[in-house]
């Protein structure tokens, strides 16, 4: 049977990680991307349809291109984050639902029904997105979500050819702690919670 978590821990995963606009200069390896991904990937989502795509960008020249895509406010953030995820959505990803989901035939569930598809998706990846922050900062990493971007000059210039549609992006790294501002305030319980 699980056990809670000790408090540390639950503290590095929820009370006490921020949201970072500040890196430090210190580079996030491959190995540490791939160990969230391994991490993340076990997350439930409906039917296992696990439709998050993620491209890593990391290259001076990568990140020019990312550059592109940006609202002003999210460039000199993402610009000096070790690592940006391009965070997208699969739009056909029920094709993959025999390996991911084999012990029934989902794949008609959702192909040839576009509103199902785009809920689908959407609603998914952006539960493996949060998962990927989970993940992140399990490993030691700060994270910094962001939605202010032009998806669609993103999907031509990371998703072209594909059936990827960009959801958001989240920059890693080590987080410069100096330039915080307090913390805002989160709803009590019994303002977003009912027991009935």
């Amino acid at each position: 049977m699980s056990q809670p978590l000790a408090p540390d821990a639950m503290d590095q995963l929820f009370r006490s990680a921020r949201t970072f606009n500040d890196w430090q200069a210190k580079p996030v390896s491959a190995e540490i991307l791939q160990q969230i991904y391994d991490l993340l990937k076990w997350g439930p989502t409906s039917a296992n349809c696990s439709p998050l795509r993620i491209v890593f960008v990391q290259t001076p020249a990568a990140k020019e291109k990312l550059k592109t895509c940006l609202q002003a406010g999210n460039v000199a953030k993402t610009m000096s984050a070790p690592v940006t995820a391009v965070l997208g959505m699969d739009m056909q990803f029920y094709d993959l639902l025999p390996q991911l989901f084999p012990h029934t035939d989902a794949r008609p569930w959702f192909a040839g029904k576009p509103a199902v598809i785009e809920d689908t998706a959407m609603r998914n990846s952006s539960l493996q997105c949060a998962y990927l922050m989970l993940a992140a900062r399990a490993m030691g990493l700060d994270c910094g979500p962001m939605s202010g971007f032009d998806k669609k000059k993103c999907d031509e210039l990371f998703f072209a050819g594909t059936s990827v549609k960009s959801n958001m992006l989240c920059n890693l790294g080590y987080g410069d702690a100096s330039t915080l501002f307090p913390r805002s305030p989160r709803l009590e319980f019994s303002q977003a919670c009912q027991i009935l």
